[in-house]
């Protein structure tokens, strides 16, 4: 899987779940901004 499938992914399960980026990345401990990175496929080393 390449990087923007795994985030369409992503945001296909969160919306089905009714949540923000900010609920999903308080539940994973990560920052709003990261499960943007994720969604979108941008990834910094």
């Amino acid at each position: 899987m390449d990087q923007e499938k795994i985030g369409r992914f992503i945001v296909q399960l969160r919306r089905e779940r009714g949540m923000t980026q900010e609920q999903l990345g308080e539940r994973l401990g990560v920052s709003q901004r990261t499960v943007s990175r994720w969604e979108t496929g941008v990834s910094h080393s």
